[in-house]
């Protein structure tokens, strides 16, 4: 992979690699006995498994030495194990529990002393050939780098998942050699030995040869992704959920959808997310460990770690960060970003706003332009925006502070105060105009001309010979200027 991170914990849609392989043995096999061999990156992998499997073993092997002796390394350390032993490849990530779970009931039904999943694909390069003898019966498996040119021919391919008699496969192990291209101990050719001692082996062939797709690189993996990825929009349509153009959509499969949601293009849904019945996400949104409920509209958002409520509407171009909680039927707009802030019932924080740090009541509309300051350089505060309130266009809330049930705040305004249930906070200076400022100090310029000109067309000298400020008329009537609600 030419990774610092080693194979099996390279992201795949929801879990690592190594991830979907023990969701699939987890849920195919049962209450089964598991045991992850390590090598590479050993203290990563085993930290990982800590947080996803922790009733996994892990074995340690210190000299990667081929599959077979990784297996051996297993016996060894353990020495107790008894019935069938299922071994599965690390970067085995697209098998389905049910594939698994047949592979065991087709080995115990028949006896074998093994059986091995194989699969026919169109083109076997890379992958080992399964060898059968004149009756069909499966002789041995044979590498690539290993095969004849006619051996490499044959389609039917090994698929890296094994069920052997843990008995017997104790015998095999201390038999295997390395006389091989790569000087290893291949647990594939524990199948030629237990030909060639008469132990019945069989072939299990799965259905679908995706399944048992692996990587050696990042373009392999990358061929994973958009497989698996095709697979969960599949099952999602199949569901009742329209995935509107599934090329340009990318879920995970640790997310939930429900019935007659709706997915738009180039939309990602991502780790612990879950999408309510009838809501609409995208297009161009992406969503992460967060709450989408019933009837919700998220429009060309980025979401993170938040839950927007029944009815409620998000977008475009808003961001969502964490703690941002959503009642019904609220909104946040265009250009207005959220973190850790509580949005009541029906309020509106319908554009270009930061709502930091805040608990914004029932069917208050906040204007355009609305900063909550709540960072004084070492602590973060919080402003508590009342129900039914209205404030102003280009307010700043400088935290700690509330405004009442019912308030109003005037547009422009510095709100630094309380402002009681009812009131109107008039934070801002009054106006200064100074009269002929442009005619003398841009003179000649395009704007001077046209004031120029202005004034001549209103019968008014052009020309002030002294700076003199006017007040303008300020007013506390006029009510908040709050923009669009």
């Amino acid at each position: 992979m030419k990774s610092s991170l080693p194979k099996v914990l390279h992201p795949l849609l929801g879990r690592t690699v190594l991830g979907h392989v023990l969701e699939a043995a987890r849920q195919g096999l049962g209450d089964s006995r598991v045991l992850v061999v390590v090598g590479y990156g050993a203290d990563q992998v085993r930290g990982h498994l800590a947080e996803i499997a922790p009733e996994a073993k892990s074995v340690l092997q210190a000299e990667q030495r081929g599959t077979g002796h990784a297996v051996r390394m297993v016996t060894e350390a353990v020495g107790d194990l008894t019935g069938s032993v299922v071994v599965v490849n690390g970067d085995f990530p697209l098998v389905r529990p049910a594939t698994l779970a047949g592979l065991v009931g087709a080995h115990e039904a028949e006896g074998a002393a093994a059986t091995i999943m194989t699969a026919q694909v169109p083109n076997p390069t890379g992958m080992g050939r399964i060898l059968r003898g004149a009756t069909g019966a499966v002789e041995r498996i044979v590498e690539e780098r290993d095969a004849s040119s006619q051996e490499r021919a044959i389609r039917e391919i090994n698929a890296g998942a094994y069920v052997f008699d843990a008995a017997i496969l104790r015998q095999m192990l201390g038999k295997l050699g390395s006389d091989n291209d790569q000087g290893e101990e291949y647990l594939t050719d524990v199948v030629g030995l237990l030909v060639a001692d008469g132990y019945p082996v069989m072939a299990h062939q799965a259905v679908d040869p995706t399944e048992v797709l692996g990587c050696n690189d990042r373009a392999e993996l990358a061929v994973l992704r958009a497989t698996l990825r095709d697979r969960i929009n599949l099952d999602w349509m199949r569901s009742g959920v329209s995935v509107i153009d599934p090329a340009t959509t990318w879920i995970d499969v640790t997310v939930t959808l429900g019935r007659d949601a709706v997915v738009e293009p180039n939309t990602h849904l991502r780790g612990a997310t879950s999408v309510g019945e009838n809501a609409v996400v995208g297009p161009d949104t992406t969503i992460v460990d967060s709450v989408v409920a019933d009837g919700a509209v998220v429009v060309r958002a980025h979401v993170l770690g938040a839950e927007i409520g029944p009815r409620a509407q998000v977008g475009p171009y808003a961001y969502l960060r964490p703690g941002s909680k959503l009642a019904a039927t609220a909104k946040v707009g265009t250009f207005v970003e959220t973190k850790k802030a509580e949005i009541g019932e029906g309020a509106k924080v319908p554009h270009l706003s930061y709502v930091g740090d805040a608990t914004i009541g029932e069917h208050t509309n906040i204007g355009a332009a609305t900063v909550f300051v709540n960072y004084d350089g070492v602590n973060k505060h919080h402003t508590t925006i009342g129900s039914h309130a209205r404030t102003g266009a280009d307010n700043m809330f400088v935290a700690p502070v509330s405004v009442g049930d019912g308030a109003y705040t005037a547009a422009g305004s510095i709100i630094t105060a309380d402002v009681p249930p009812g009131a109107l906070g008039v934070g801002r200076s009054p106006q200064r105009n100074i009269e002929g400022w442009v005619q003398r100090r841009r003179a000649g310029s395009a704007a001077a001309n046209a004031a120029n000109a202005a004034a001549a067309g209103q019968g008014r000298d052009a020309t002030v010979d002294s700076e003199v400020s006017h007040p303008a008329t300020t007013s506390t009537e006029v009510g908040p200027r709050s923009g669009e609600e």
